[in-house]
């Protein structure tokens, strides 16, 4: 039976404020427990919510950044629900109102194409806290550092059918809101976080079938396993003639399965009704258009002056506007070596390689911009061959800070005086008689494959420092 994935995205993305959404406490990652909260934030009685205007901001940054509507009227409800780490006994979040409605994501996906995802809605809210089970033996503590961080809510419809698809869409999420300045995306640390809905039906059916909730996933490679195991399993239920449960679901990435972590809450098991202690929050044209106009240029922008200005394939160009910090490093690149075939080359090339060998992203790059662009020049410029050219990056990586002093130290300036050449040109041809006889007796075919011999003896006599390509017309035209 041929079963077809149906998933639509939920994703927590924290946002760059300094302060939380309603109090002023930090917001800072890595805190001591419970020392960044106040008396609002432990839900104390007599406090009252107060709204940072920063959060709201970025939630209409984003807006604009997806194409979205901007709501210019937006109000906040209670999500009514209790946990230990929810110590108000409701969450501060916008279900009837949301501040950024619909709109419409163009997702680029490996081979080139775009993926349209259609956006629902993006809506404010405040996170919980975290309940911690390994600290105190026997016992769960609460830590509220996190209660209050403000979070814009993701929803997009249902437009998913593979798991490369939902992770495309997030690698695009997360350069946009890195690009946009608005949250860091630290998955590892909470700042991006995913819940996936799945449920599964039989080709060529227009209704959904039962989903499950697969919650916080927090790495784009568990999120990818998550979906195959839990469509794994949802089919085995479905073909053995059991149903599937709604409920929501955790990954456990060791024992690579689901489990069941509660059933799946619907928005009238939350009770929402509309804030008493917030105004709505109302957004003039004026106020959007100042935002607009202070935007960065997005990646999608970016990628087509890639392709159009700089002559970049589209896959190249996706690459390198994944996120901010690599196309910034790729510009600067550029700057210098004016040559943007090159430099993306040798970033999707040898830097990428260096890279992933020691586990460092971009920002921890031991090469700078500067000096890979100057080495991308001194190639062009025909001071150094694509061989030698290694061997310099290989002591930039290791620390050493100049190209030019590189290339002097080790004598890697390349030959390309015609005239040093071309001695060594006749000494070969002179040397290797029945060499150059067999080149002359071949037909063209043969000749491509014979002249290996002699690139290989002028190297050798050049130390390697030969131009090759001034060295191979050299040779074509003396034994021709």
């Amino acid at each position: 039976m041929n079963w077809e994935k149906v998933m639509g995205l939920e994703v927590h993305l924290q946002l760059s404020t300094h302060s939380k959404i309603f109090s002023s406490s930090a917001t800072a990652f890595g805190a001591d427990a419970n020392t960044q909260t106040n008396p609002l934030d432990m839900a104390l009685p007599g406090t009252l919510p107060v709204l940072n205007h920063a959060a709201v901001s970025q939630a209409i940054v984003f807006g604009l950044g997806v194409g979205a509507e901007i709501g210019k009227v937006s109000r906040f409800d209670r999500k009514n629900y209790f946990y230990p780490d929810l110590p108000k006994g409701y969450q501060i979040s916008q279900f009837f109102e949301p501040i950024v409605k619909e709109g419409v994501f163009d997702v680029p996906l490996e081979d080139g194409s775009i993926f349209p995802v259609r956006i629902l809605r993006a809506h404010l809210e405040e996170d919980a806290g975290k309940s911690v089970h390994d600290a105190i033996p026997g016992h769960t503590g609460i830590d509220l550092n996190r209660a209050g961080t403000p979070l814009l809510e993701v929803v997009t419809e249902p437009d998913f059918r593979t798991a490369e698809q939902v992770v495309a869409y997030l690698k695009a999420l997360h350069a946009l809101v890195t690009y946009l300045g608005i949250s860091d995306g630290n998955m590892s640390e909470g700042s991006m976080r995913c819940d996936v809905n799945l449920s599964l039906r039989l080709e060529g059916e227009t209704e959904y079938g039962t989903r499950t909730e697969l919650k916080n996933i927090n790495s784009f490679r568990f999120i990818e396993r998550a979906i195959h195991v839990e469509a794994e399993r949802q089919q085995d239920l479905l073909e053995s003639g059991q149903s599937v449960v709604q409920e929501t679901r955790l990954f456990d990435p060791d024992k690579d399965e689901t489990r069941s972590m509660r059933s799946k809450e619907v928005a009238n098991d939350y009770r929402y009704f509309p804030d008493p202690d917030l105004l709505p929050i109302v957004i003039d044209d004026a106020t959007i258009e100042r935002i607009r106009d202070a935007l960065p240029e997005l990646p999608a922008v970016k990628r087509g002056r890639y392709t159009t200005e700089l002559g970049l394939s589209q896959y190249d160009a996706n690459l390198l506007t994944q996120d901010r910090a690599t196309a910034e490093f790729f510009e600067a690149c550029c700057a210098t070596s004016n040559n943007p075939k090159a430099t993306a080359n040798w970033m999707l090339g040898d830097l990428s390689a260096a890279l992933n060998k020691e586990g460092l992203a971009i920002c921890g790059c031991k090469v700078t911009p500067e000096g890979l662009g100057l080495l991308i020049k001194r190639i062009d410029d025909g001071t150094l061959s694509s061989k030698m050219a290694k061997t310099v990056f290989e002591g930039l990586w290791a620390g050493e800070p100049d190209v030019d002093r590189i290339i002097e130290d080790k004598g890697l300036k390349q030959v390309s005086d015609s005239g040093a050449l071309e001695t060594i040109v006749d000494d070969l041809i002179a040397n290797n008689p029945a060499q150059v006889d067999q080149y002359r007796a071949a037909d063209e075919g043969k000749q491509k494959k014979l002249i290996g011999f002699f690139v290989g003896q002028a190297m050798k006599a050049s130390k390697g420092q030969a131009n090759p390509q001034l060295l191979n017309q050299l040779l074509k035209q003396k034994l021709g």
